[in-house]
């Protein structure tokens, strides 16, 4: 049924004079998968994501790498207030924001922990905007302000490290909750925490797909192999859409979207449920 519908689509509206129709309503529907829907938590679908997603567990560890100034961490200790949240942030000026808007939640909640996260351990190069030192873009690739932003950049040396080292080292054993937004390099900082994920102690993954991911050279294909043992889902204003297989027409958009991933073998994800 749907092959003789687009037939005739395109037979009808696959032509130029209706070519920025065709444009125009792609833009569209982009927003209904759950992509380029930015503007609040509550549009992006991860207010309610969390909500569902940390419903009933009892003081649930999460790891929020890239924190940039603390909202998602704020976030999670809204709707879980016993959560432990590790929050990592590299940058120098950011870092100084995220512990001064996440001092009143307290010690024992809000960890701030001043560094990037990736494959390996050591001191790398941060990049951010000249005129906007201790912005919300600042990414390890040079090329996510020159090239995607088309702006001049200033670098930071900062402290990367691997996540499972980082785990080994605090003592962390099942994670609730890992969320990661790092500017393109978030394969990076997954595959640094690959024994904990291989060992099923990482129950959620949430992480961002954008064109971030252009600079770095990380297909959407590349989370998906390596997060084999995941089911996928998209992030919807009112729920969760599965991802139930790759095809590169339908995953290699390189625009914001939040994808999430739930560790198969768990019960079905209460934030899938309508």
């Amino acid at each position: 049924m749907i092959q003789p519908l687009l037939r005739a689509y395109r037979f009808l509206f696959g032509r130029a004079v209706f070519y920025r129709l065709n444009c125009f309503l792609y833009w569209c529907s982009l927003r209904g998968m759950g992509i380029l829907n930015f503007e609040s938590d509550r549009v992006s679908g991860e207010d309610r994501f969390l909500r569902k997603t940390l419903a009933g567990r009892k003081a649930p560890v999460v790891l929020d790498v890239g924190a940039n100034e603390g909202r998602y961490s704020a976030n999670v200790h809204a709707v879980s207030p016993q959560a432990v949240v590790y929050a990592f942030e590299p940058h120098p000026v950011t870092y100084g924001k995220l512990v001064k808007n996440l001092a009143h939640l307290g010690a024992a909640t809000i960890r701030p922990v001043n560094a990037a996260a990736g494959m390996d351990s050591g001191v790398v190069e941060l990049f951010d905007y000249a005129s906007q030192d201790g912005s919300s873009h600042a990414s390890l690739h040079r090329g996510v302000i020159e090239q995607i932003q088309g702006a001049e950049a200033v670098s930071h040396r900062v402290q990367l490290l691997r996540l499972d080292d980082f785990a080994a080292e605090h003592g962390l054993g099942r994670i609730d909750l890992l969320k990661i937004d790092t500017e393109g390099n978030e394969l990076a900082a997954l595959r640094g925490f690959g024994r904990h994920i291989a060992a099923g102690l990482v129950d959620v993954i949430h992480f961002e797909f954008n064109e971030m991911n252009v600079v770095s050279g990380v297909f959407f294909k590349d989370f998906w192999d390596f997060l084999r043992d995941y089911s996928l889902y998209r992030l919807l204003p009112d729920g969760l859409a599965p991802i139930r297989q790759y095809t590169a027409v339908d995953c290699e958009i390189f625009a914001y979207q939040n994808i999430v991933a739930f560790r198969k073998g768990m019960s079905r994800p209460e934030a899938a449920r309508p």
